[in-house]
């Protein structure tokens, strides 16, 4: 029998003739791709062969279990949701205590660091006070280790250690004209320590102008310590005015901006140095070898510079005022812009030396040999008065 047939049975059959909002009456279709057919009333299914009647109770159930598998699969997916989400707060909940465990960790290394260090620190400190020389150098080295691993203790040591060298007085010379005595090993050693131990460059001076300092100052003036080795050593900013560095090696030695006011450098090896800036006011640096040495803005304002090798030297901007050269050896030197005003050039060898742009006033040039010099805008003098005094030949530039 058709599906039309079911709908509208015939007059002979007596059964009512369904009402005409039966298709409203219908139940409100499933979710599921299962086909939805309205569910036939007890009449209907009296009219409704067996086979067609149970071809929709078929159906039926097929809806029925499409809609159980529905829920099922919403439930098992909303059971799913909560088991993932509480993995992952899980997963965020471990990892949190791990970085919490971990930084504690940390915390209690660093301060396990701390005390290390703390007690490094004291133990040399005491071993410095030692009456034996070789338990002081020993701690002084230890500092130095010390020094290298805490950044922070950094600018500490270096004065304990700055402070232990100023402290050193060297035994007095027999005889006035013998040599000065060299240093204790342990003095020594504190220097070298200080003159390899990094710290700050030095601020542009037109910036100190401007902005406060910041930078560790080394404070080692009036130290004695001739003879030091010093090679390669970082002095920059140092204080050591009133120092005794005779003959001290300070070959390749950085003393940017470091005040060496009234030093004692008779003697000195500075070549290659770089004193860029520094304050030599009244210093003694007779004797001592400055060549390719960097002196430029240098104030050497009434230092002692006789007999000293200044050959290669740059002392471009240099302050010369009143300072005693005579003798001094400058082949090859670029004095550009140098102030020489009341300097003492007597028997000075200045030969192929630049002093474009120097201030001669009242500088003594007797005897001086400006062979191949360039005095071309030289203040103070004309090129008459420098032929007058000085050694002079067609190579002399004006």
């Amino acid at each position: 029998m058709s599906a039309s047939h079911v709908s509208e049975p015939s007059p002979s059959s007596g059964a009512p003739a369904p009402p005409a909002d039966r298709a409203d009456d219908a139940s409100p279709p499933a979710p599921s791709a299962v086909p939805q057919i309205p569910e036939p009333t007890p009449e209907e299914l009296r009219n409704i062969p067996a086979d067609r009647r149970l071809e929709l109770l078929e159906l039926q159930r097929q809806r029925l279990d499409a809609e159980r598998d529905r829920r099922r699969h919403s439930k098992h997916q909303w059971f799913n949701s909560i088991g993932i989400l509480i993995g992952v707060l899980a997963a965020v909940a471990g990892l949190v205590a791990t970085v919490l465990t971990w930084r504690a960790g940390q915390d209690e290394l660093h301060i396990a660091k701390e005390g290390q260090v703390t007690d490094r620190y004291t133990k040399a400190v005491e071993q410095l006070g030692s009456d034996k020389r070789e338990v002081r150098t020993a701690a002084v080295y230890a500092l130095e280790r010390i020094a290298r691993d805490s950044a922070r203790d950094r600018p500490t040591i270096i004065d304990v250690l700055a402070a232990c060298t100023r402290e050193h007085d060297p035994a007095p010379a027999i005889k006035d004209d013998a040599l000065p005595p060299e240093p204790d090993t342990d003095v020594a050693a504190a220097l070298t320590v200080l003159g390899r131990l990094p710290r700050p460059a030095p601020a542009p001076s037109s910036r100190r102008i401007l902005i406060p300092s910041s930078i560790h100052t080394l404070d080692l003036h009036s130290i004695r310590v001739p003879h030091s080795q010093l090679s390669r050593a970082n002095l920059n900013d140092a204080d050591l005015t009133g120092a005794n560095l005779s003959e001290a090696n300070l070959r390749e030695a950085t003393l940017i901006d470091a005040d060496l006011n009234d030093v004692d450098l008779t003697g000195a090896d500075l070549n290659d140095a770089d004193l860029t800036l520094v304050d030599l006011v009244d210093a003694d640096l007779s004797g001592a070898t400055l060549s390719d040495a960097n002196l430029r803005r240098a104030i050497l304002a009434d230092a002692d510079l006789r007999d000293v090798i200044l050959s290669d030297a740059s002392l471009t901007g240099a302050f010369l005022s009143r300072a005693d050269l005579n003798g001094a050896i400058l082949s090859l030197a670029d004095l550009t812009g140098a102030d020489l005003t009341g300097a003492d050039l007597t028997d000075a060898y200045l030969l192929d030396a630049n002093l474009t742009g120097a201030d001669l006033t009242d500088t003594d040039l007797t005897g001086a040999n400006l062979t191949g010099a360039d005095l071309r805008k030289i203040k103070g003098k004309s090129a008459d008065e420098v032929r007058r005094v000085a050694r002079t030949d067609a190579t002399t530039r004006f």
